[in-house]
Order: structure tokens, then sequence, then C-alpha cells
């Protein structure tokens, strides 16, 4: 028998697994691609934990493959010599959510490690702020982000509140895989675990606490109540864990103006509006720009499921609303936040900005106009809460804000992963401090870009799914790797960035960065949490027109080998 056949007849026999789920497996029998993308690998237990689709089997994530990721984690906090260790747990909208969740904390109460576990579904940031609030030794948040409806996943995160990064996900994983039976998993049940006073509810004090370190942050609350009455907002959630988190902070800084798009405000685990709920994309915002434009609303805001990215719309002279990129919403916040901490005194002397390496290069040279520098991190914000806590420790730096081109955004060091409340709150902020001197945050953009010249992003994919998937971006990589380009659309290639051979003391990681002569480059990166790749692309140029087709003749030489 092939190792599909083994493991598929495994879960049919298996005693620990429940007849739900065999009659489950029983109802694909005759479907032999369905089995064989179920049971070809084990799910795996990656360094930000595990992504699947949701069913039965070792490829994709269920109550037995999430308690086997439990059983793990809590072996490797109970490894740490934590004399009282606590897991801290948190879940959004999605199928199974709170199911997983409740899972996870009895398989860690059952190996004597107290969980904390939200009553109600809370936003990622508001897990990683509770690891830090209780003195948590870890964290867990159960939610696919902004994939389909489908996924579900596990994220964890250590002491100080980041996801883990490899050196300590390594030894997580390690343990994982050491459990080879679904019956060393140890697990109690739900009464007994709040008897031992092992599973604790959080509630509002948790809840108070974050609202709190979130607005401690405002930077112009007094601009705020001067334009209340006059500055309209339209928030979505897009069905998630946002929608609470979100309008109480908004509320809390002064804003008494906000609507929030009905269809998309309560908890919907098919995100049935929209065809993905992720503020990337246009079509997620469809029904708030409809009644943005009703009510001539000043912005929108938009959080994904579990509101830890932030996407917003604003007007252009024409009235129109545009979807501003994760790049352009984070030069317009950069700026924004730098120049407020300038002009009141309180921009510190080792002050710093820290993104990632696929991440635009214009709020760098914004940052350095305040003579604050920038650090760059490899892809994934767990790099920049790990530079947050070594600032933390040695002081060189005091951190300012930290972001990605993926829409994620973070100021302050109460948490340490990117936040679509805080981002909400200082893009809104923006909005209103600009809107008191007569600008849009389209005008204010346009005027960056005439200041600091015309960056310009995009990003392209291509989704590749299933075991041949994974061998077609392999092969891809391949390709690239060892037959670089040397010229694209007459320019120069004049430097290959094989992050997979570590460079500038970062882990090491499988992604290429080209840069050409005139300072545009690229970036090929397999994605680590969906089955597809992605390609990042980046230009700076004297004018708007000529950095579109700089960007366009990048981008079409680069699809064309990749496509060809």
């Amino acid at each position: 028998m092939t190792r599909v056949q083994t493991e598929y007849q495994l879960w049919l026999e298996d005693p620990a697994v429940d007849a739900e789920t065999k009659k489950e497996l029983r109802a694909i029998r005759e479907d032999e691609r369905e089995i064989e993308d179920r049971f070809y690998k084990d799910l795996e237990f990656g360094t930000g934990g595990l992504r699947g689709v949701i069913g039965a089997g070792t490829n994709r994530i269920n109550v037995y493959t999430v308690g086997r990721a439990s059983q793990g984690l809590a072996q490797y906090v109970n490894g740490t010599g934590a004399t009282s260790p606590s897991i801290v747990l948190a879940y959004d909208s999605r199928h199974m959510s709170p199911e997983f969740a409740l899972e996870s904390a009895l398989v860690f109460a059952g190996n004597g490690i107290k969980a904390y576990l939200f009553k109600t579904l809370h936003a990622t940031p508001q897990l990683s702020f509770a690891v830090r609030y209780l003195g948590a030794s870890a964290g867990v948040v159960v939610t696919a982000s902004h994939n389909p409806p489908e996924y579900n996943g596990y994220k964890v995160y250590g002491a100080d509140g980041g996801q883990l990064v490899p050196e300590f996900a390594e030894q997580v994983i390690a343990q994982v895989q050491s459990i080879d039976s679904f019956n060393k998993v140890k697990k109690i049940t739900q009464q007994e675990a709040e008897a031992q006073g092992l599973l604790s509810w959080l509630g509002e004090e948790v809840d108070q606490a974050y609202i709190e370190a979130v607005t401690a942050i405002s930077q112009n609350p007094d601009v705020i109540k001067q334009i209340e009455g006059d500055f309209r907002i339209i928030f979505t959630p897009l069905h998630g864990a946002g929608n609470v988190p979100v309008r109480e902070v908004l509320k809390a800084v002064g804003f008494g103006q906000v609507r929030v798009v009905a269809e998309q405000e309560l908890p919907d685990a098919q995100f049935s509006t929209v065809k993905s709920p992720n503020p990337e994309e246009r079509e997620a915002f469809t029904l708030a720009i409809a009644q943005a434009k009703d009510w001539d609303a000043d912005i929108i805001i938009g959080t994904d499921p579990d509101a830890d990215r932030m996407g917003a719309v604003v007007k252009d002279p024409n009235g129109e609303y545009v979807v501003l990129s994760g790049n352009q919403s984070g030069a317009i916040i950069v700026n924004y936040l730098l120049s407020s901490l300038k002009e009141r005194g309180t921009l510190p002397a080792n002050g710093v900005v820290v993104k990632t390496i696929v991440t635009s290069e214009m709020g760098a040279v914004i940052a350095n106009h305040y003579g604050v520098p920038t650090l760059n991190t490899l892809t994934g914000f767990k790099y920049i809460g790990e530079k947050m806590s070594q600032f933390e420790q040695n002081g060189e730096y005091t951190f300012l804000f930290g972001y990605e081109e993926s829409y994620g955004y973070l100021a302050g060091d109460y948490a340490r992963d990117k936040d679509a409340v805080i981002a909400a709150m200082l893009i809104a902020e923006a909005a209103a401090y600009y809107k008191k001197q007569g600008k849009t945050l389209y005008e204010v953009l346009q005027e960056l870009y005439e200041s600091f010249g015309y960056f310009l992003e995009k990003l392209e994919s291509r989704t590749l799914k299933g075991k041949d998937g994974v061998e077609q971006i392999g092969r891809i990589m391949e390709a690239w790797r060892t037959n670089p380009p040397t010229e694209i659309s007459g320019t120069r290639v004049s430097q290959v960035e094989d992050y997979a051979e570590g460079i500038n003391g970062l882990p090491r990681e499988n992604v290429l960065k080209f840069k050409l002569e005139d300072g545009s480059w690229f970036c090929l990166r397999p994605s680590g949490t969906e089955p597809k790749i992605k390609f990042y692309f980046a230009v700076q140029g004297s004018t708007g027109p000529a950095a579109a087709q700089q960007l366009d003749g990048i981008i079409q030489y680069v699809l064309n080998r990749v496509d060809g």
C-alpha cells in the first residue's frame, strides 16, 4: 500500500477518530484524487503554525491535527521550565474556530498548562496584547486571516506576544512531529479543566486594557474634536473580529460619525457578501463604496476576518473612491506619525521604522526626511516583532512604526503583531488632520510623490494548488535561481539577492530579489500560508507616467517568462 492508502485506512480504523469523521472519509472512497490530496502529506506545522482546508485527513485542519499541534506546543512550553505555564487563546469568525480553540485549551489543560480563552471572537492583535498583559508563556489564535471560507489556521505566539520566529518554531515543530499517534494527545474535559483552575475565560478587563493601549498612541485628539462634526467614516469588518474593537477605538478618540456596512457587520463564516474577505482587493469594498457615495464619506476603512490587516479607500479629485495600496497607506501613516511627533517635540532621538524587504522604499525615504532610520526584515510581521523585542532588551532603538506591503501596520509597543485596529485609528486621524488643512489623503499622497519621488509597486501571484502545484512552484524558483536575467527592458540587473543563502544576518528563506541599475526591483517568493507564488515589483520614477511605464515593462518580462 502507498502512504496515501495506508494513512487513509488508519484513519478509518483508528478508535480515536470519531464516527462523523469516518463517515466523511467513507464518502470519498471512490475519489482517488481527493484521497491523495487529503493524505499525501501531513498538514505542515510551519514557522507560523498550521493553515489548511477544513476537513478529515492528515493534510487538512481538523480537531485531530489541531490537537496534535496543541500537544506539541504544550510539550515545548513545559520543556521551558516555566513554574506556572499558561497559554492565551483567541479565535475569529471562521468555520470551526471556536471548536478548535476550545479543543486546544483542553489539550493544554490536560498537560497541566493554564489556558486563558476569550469568550467571543477576538482580533489577532488582541491575542498578542493579551499574552504580554497576562504574562503568559505562549499564545494561539485560530484564524486563516483572509483565506477563502474553506480554510482555517492555528498561529502560535511566544511569551513576548510575537509569532514564533524560526529558531523557536523549529523546537515546537520537533515536538509536534514526535507525536505519531492521536492517542498521545493528552486532553481533559471542559468541566475538569474549569474545576482544576486550568481553564479561565477572558472578558472585559483585557479588552479595556487593550483599547487604552491603542488610544494612548492617538496623535491629534484635539483636531479630531474640532473636525468631528464634519468628518464621516464608513467601516466594514468584512464579517470578522474587527467590528467591536475598531468601533470602540474610533469612538474613544473622538470620531462620532462612523457608519458600519450593515450587511458585513456580523460574523459570517462563509463571508457571503464578498468573493474574498481581503481588504487588499477593491471587490471587498463594493458595498462600502456604494454606502460612502450615498453619505459622502471622507474615508472607508476595512479590516480582514482576524483584524490584523487594514485597507483604506479615499476620494480622488473627481470624487471617485480609490483603494490605497498597503505601501501607500504605510507611507501616509509614516509621514503623519513622524510629522506629528516632530511637531510636538516628542520624536525620539533613537526612533526607528521597521519594514519588510518586499515593502516599498517610499516610507524609508520619508522616515529619513525626519531623521529616522529604517530597518528591513524578511517578509512576515514576526520578524518585525522580533526586532521590537530586541530593542526592548538592548535599548538601541525606540520602535515607532512597523509595516509590510500586505496591509499590516503597528505603532507602539503594546503588541508584537500587525494591528488593523490601530491602523484604522491612525489612517482616520491622518484623514481628519489633513482635511482640517483642506486636503484629502489622495492629495496628500500626490504631495508625497512630488516631494520624494513616484514610487509605484504591484503584486502579482499565481495560485498552484495541491501536490503538483508545490512541485511547480519549486521548479519556478529553481529556474530563476540557476538562470537569472542579466537585463530587463534595456536596464541591467545589478544584483541578485538569494535569501536562501542568508543575507545581512537575516534567517534563510526561499526568496529571490533582483535589483536593477535604475533602482527598480522585483522579488519572487512562495507564500508560506497559501498555495501560491508571489511576485513583487517596485520602481521609482521622476513622474507618474514614467514610473508606470517602467513598472509595466518589468512585470511583462517576468510574467511572460513564468507563464511561458
